[in-house]
């Protein structure tokens, strides 16, 4: 039987009287959290979430959209400035309190987001602060994106920013953001492509404070968006995953600047994968969704990239129906990918990566909700075969899962060769997602004791991982 819904105290705060009349306002609709969510673009957590009173800074475009579903006329969003206004309010005024006392800094050129209108940046539930392009112009702020040890010797003054932007400086950022995404996918996120993309970003974000003409600034800002995606996945991989949150929000920012829904949604498709892996998989739901607004102006590629960050949202849930329904939207707008309408950066998603992403999803129904694994291990091998030598990594990663899953649900013979073959790859890289699938992968191993090359596999993955 369902559960009974907690009472609310509308007297108790103005978190709480907000949280009461949403209910009433849903409930007078016959609608469920999950469908209300799904129709303002924001998880159903989020919403019970705001009903309970426990989500104490929500955004105003959020409000506005609930206020349209629901048909208010408004009143919600009159509501905001008294329940939400004050804590916005104080929070910008601690940001101005905090620019005041930096050095150097000149007026910023930023304008009010162009896609969507937003007047701050993104936050996820439980976020502190919004990332704003000054946390990477101040001194300080480079430990935010770069190795302590460099903070001492990397200052702004060593950048040799220029006084004035021209078009060549917006080249040079895309060519780096290209240069840094090769390293990333063939050599993993950490070493020395780490160090080169905190100096990368810190470079190319300082230009956003340089003087620049009007009709540069679409190109420049989708650049550095561009650049930050790139930097913020390779932090990703690393597991500074602070620094990679930042610095994708930074890169949001940067693509409602510039009017890009394009970056705007390879930023969310990132931010739901990072959040599904560190088992935030709600979280990277609403990303996604968030990703998907307006899905009518993005490629048929960027529909079912984001509709497989979806899925597996869903299969880290173990929620096997709309894990199924969004590996089959995700297959739907595949097959309708036209290359030649993608950027050049969505290149990389092809067959073997659309196999390799939606069998990650596969493989979670198959682990967690006893699903058949054939599905799963069919997308491996296919993306396995697929990937060339310029994405190791991805094949890396997939060789590896596919390894786990015969390991766990099919021939432990079979998986521990797989295995072996994977291991020989992830030993080249510096990818700290790859090392942990192989902890896994060991994981599995360890439950064939008796079978010489399961616990062989085991023993080189327990050496390998603590080397």
């Amino acid at each position: 039987m369902p559960q009974p819904m907690k009472q609310l105290d509308p007297g108790a705060s103005p978190q709480e009287w907000f949280g009461n009349e949403l209910r009433r306002l849903r409930l007078e609709q016959g609608l469920s959290a999950k469908a209300l969510g799904r129709l303002v673009q924001v998880s159903d957590d989020m919403i019970l979430a705001i009903e309970k009173g426990k989500y104490p800074s929500c955004r105003r475009d959020v409000v506005q959209r609930l206020d349209d579903a629901l048909g208010t006329g408004g009143l919600l969003d009159r509501a905001w400035p008294m329940v939400f206004g004050n804590r916005d309010a104080d929070r910008k005024r601690a940001d101005a309190d905090k620019a005041s006392t930096r050095r150097g800094e000149g007026p910023t050129q930023a304008s009010t987001g162009r896609i969507l209108g937003r007047d701050e940046p993104t936050l996820r539930p439980g976020s502190q602060e919004p990332v704003i392009r000054r946390s990477f112009l101040q001194i300080g702020g480079l430990a935010a994106i770069a190795p302590l040890n460099f903070t001492d010797v990397f200052a702004p003054a060593e950048l040799s920013l220029p006084a004035h932007v021209n078009p060549s400086h917006v080249d040079q950022v895309l060519a780096v953001a290209t240069s840094i995404s090769g390293m990333d996918n063939e050599l993993g996120g950490g070493g020395v492509v780490r160090d080169v993309a905190a100096r990368a970003m810190q470079w190319s974000a300082g230009l956003l404070q340089a003087q620049f003409p009007e009709h540069l600034r679409t190109d420049l800002f989708a650049a550095v968006s561009r650049l930050g995606i790139v930097v913020g996945a390779s932090a990703f991989d690393a597991y500074h995953h602070d620094e990679a949150t930042q610095t994708f929000r930074f890169a949001a920012d940067c693509a409602e600047e510039a009017g890009d829904w394009h970056l705007r949604a390879k930023t969310y498709s990132f931010l739901a994968r990072q959040a599904v892996w560190i088992g935030a998989p709600d979280d990277g739901l609403t990303y996604a969704e968030k990703g998907l607004v307006r899905s009518d102006r993005l490629t048929a590629t960027e529909q079912a990239m984001l509709h497989t960050a979806r899925a597996r949202a869903f299969g880290k849930m173990g929620n096997v129906r709309d894990t199924m329904a969004a590996v089959g939207a995700a297959d739907e707008a595949f097959t309708r990918a036209r290359p030649a309408e993608d950027s050049p950066w969505m290149t990389y998603y092809d067959t073997a990566q659309h196999n390799g992403d939606t069998a990650h999803a596969l493989f979670d129904l198959a682990i967690l909700a006893g699903q058949d694994p054939g599905r799963a291990a069919r997308r491996f091998g296919t993306a396995v075969k697929g990937h060339t030598d310029a994405y190791k990594r991805s094949r890396a990663i997939s060789r590896t899962k596919l390894a786990s899953l015969l390991m766990a649900k099919g021939d432990p013979h079979q998986a521990a060769a797989l295995g072996h073959d994977a291991l020989n790859e992830v030993g080249r890289l510096t990818s700290r997602r790859a090392v942990d699938d192989l902890r896994q992968l060991g994981r599995f191993a360890s439950k064939h004791r008796t079978i010489q090359e399961a616990s062989a596999l085991r023993d080189r993955i327990a050496a390998t991982v603590s080397a």
